[in-house]
């Protein structure tokens, strides 16, 4: 701008004259110039792709008349349904080596003898639990809930009519034109997809805020058979969710924690992510393997290369041992999962937002760093998300960790 001013300024009526009869002559040329620019540019603007920002996120965190310690979860599953001594032993050494703690949450419906397993007791607890996180969100970015455009629920077993979303927008007084949905049956890897559904929505309408919440309800779902496989989930799931606050907006950037880079299923991510050597390695190993010996065990890439930060689904320890064998992932790598299975539990969808809490309380969370939320689910599925740190990230007020995070990481009987 100030070259074209001082240009400008040498220049003398004559030359101004001449230029005006020269833009007169080509003023075809000008004008179909100028309509391409204008169209070119309007067709850029409205179809780039929309960087996607975290502004924040919430855990909820059952209060201290909700927990369920091992001795609790013994009295409750003896009067809730009755078992013989060989289930309550088979029950017993699950829950030693569960390596969940004694601060675990249960709902409402837990805590009453009988047990309340009606409609209302299930609603009872999603609206604890959903409600009690939404509440810390909204404080702590000071988004009001009439500029949220785009809902996302998702739980997997508890689906009612009204839906879940319509007791969040009947609740908060939500805009008569918001896009709501409610996702189900997709396991505790639910949340990724609904991350991934909010994303494309993102990318559609713009200037706009999206909420995911992602949640399971234990209320009705409490197994009272005998089958040993299917009492382990009696086990290990407990009360939890998490809402998460997403922005298209460019002027938000400032102020969110993580850019989102991928979502994708585990099998697509590799080329996304890895360096060349380690797709180089993988695809030799394959190829060798096809053509060679099938005994070949297939090439495991280095992760860590990739990320400085795993937030593995806490569904239960094994899951956790497997995935830091496999991987070769270190303790330390594979801490904010296991201490969430032990001072939450198991809450499905929204464990890996725990662990990413946990990160954030221990002050681990540096600018650049990348994060993958790594999740299982029923189908079989495996979803992930990648997210880039935008700055040293330090934990929101109302962090699920703030309490006692000064007692971890504790020591587990593995």
């Amino acid at each position: 701008m100030a070259a074209v001013i001082i240009k400008a300024s040498r220049l003398s009526l004559d030359d101004i004259h001449q230029m005006w009869l020269q833009l007169e002559y080509n003023l075809v040329r000008v004008v179909v110039f100028s309509a391409i620019f204008v169209f070119g540019s309007t067709v850029y603007v409205m179809t780039r792709k929309r960087f996607i920002y975290l502004v924040d996120y919430a855990c909820y965190l059952p209060p201290q008349h909700l927990k369920a310690d091992h001795r609790y979860f013994m009295e409750y599953a003896k009067e809730a349904a009755d078992f013989d001594e060989s289930t309550m032993e088979f029950l017993r050494k699950i829950m030693e080596r569960s390596g969940l703690g004694d601060e675990t949450g249960a709902p409402p419906s837990m805590h009453c003898f009988p047990p309340r397993t009606s409609m209302a007791a299930a609603r009872q607890e999603a609206e604890l639990v959903m409600f009690g996180a939404l509440d810390t969100l909204f404080a702590s970015t000071n988004v009001k809930p009439r500029d949220v455009g785009i809902l996302v629920v998702n739980c997997s077993l508890f689906n009612p009519t009204p839906s879940l979303t319509a007791m969040i927008i009947n609740k908060y007084k939500m805009r008569g034109n918001i896009k709501s949905f409610n996702l189900s049956g997709m396991g505790c890897s639910a949340g990724v997809i609904a991350i991934d559904l909010a994303k494309d929505m993102l990318q559609v309408h713009r200037n706009n805020y999206a909420v995911v919440f992602s949640t399971e309800n234990m209320t009705q779902n409490w197994y009272s058979g005998i089958e040993k496989s299917m009492l382990i989930s009696n086990c290990l799931f407990r009360l939890g969710g998490s809402a998460v606050l997403l922005s298209n907006k460019s002027i938000d950037r400032g102020r969110s924690k993580y850019k989102l880079i991928h979502v994708t299923n585990i099998t697509t991510l590799g080329p996304l992510v890895l360096p060349i050597s380690e797709q180089i390695l993988f695809f030799v190993t394959l190829i060798a393997k096809k053509l060679f010996n099938a005994k070949i065990k297939p090439y495991v890439p280095n992760f860590k290369l990739a990320f400085e930060h795993f937030c593995i689904h806490a569904g239960g320890r094994g899951v956790i041992d497997e995935l830091e064998k496999n991987m070769q992932l270190s303790p330390l790598l594979v801490e904010a999962s296991r201490m969430t299975l032990h001072r939450f539990g198991n809450t499905s969808s929204s464990s890996i937002w725990y662990e990413l809490a946990y990160m954030e309380a221990k002050g681990r969370m540096r600018k650049g760093d990348r994060i993958w939320q790594v999740a299982f689910g029923s189908g079989f599925k495996c979803n992930s998300a990648v997210w880039l740190a935008l700055k040293k990230v330090k934990p929101s007020c109302g962090n699920p960790w703030e309490d006692c995070i000064h007692k971890y990481p504790v020591k587990l009987n593995l």
